[in-house]
């Protein structure tokens, strides 16, 4: 397992409004934490064969592994035991939480 840091870009912070959620500061550092698949995905079918995972949508984060192709938003479903980040170029998960410990990918 291994775990990548990402810098927030602070150009692109608006100020947060009322009832918006919460925007991380400059002290909370966006960590991914590369995943085993087999902890996050139940394989069901034979070894080679595809797995149809539903995604919610790229994320602003790249790949840590790739660096150029940007996470796809996976959240629990039939096969998927946890939310996480799915790299579609390295096939790589990832779980995201910030330096403090507390998940990005609750909601």
């Amino acid at each position: 397992m291994s775990e990548h840091l990402l810098e927030p870009d602070l150009n692109l912070r608006t100020p947060t409004a009322p009832g918006r959620r919460h925007q991380p500061g400059p002290d909370e550092q966006l960590v991914l934490t590369e995943l085993d698949p087999d902890s996050v995905i139940d394989h069901l079918e034979p070894p080679d064969s595809a797995i149809e995972l539903i995604t919610f949508g790229s994320v602003r984060e790249a790949c840590p592994v790739c660096a150029t192709t940007h996470l796809k938003l996976v959240l629990r479903q039939r096969r998927v035991r946890t939310a996480h980040l799915f790299c579609s170029e390295c096939l790589g998960c990832f779980d995201a939480h910030y330096s403090n410990g507390k998940s990005a990918l609750t909601i």
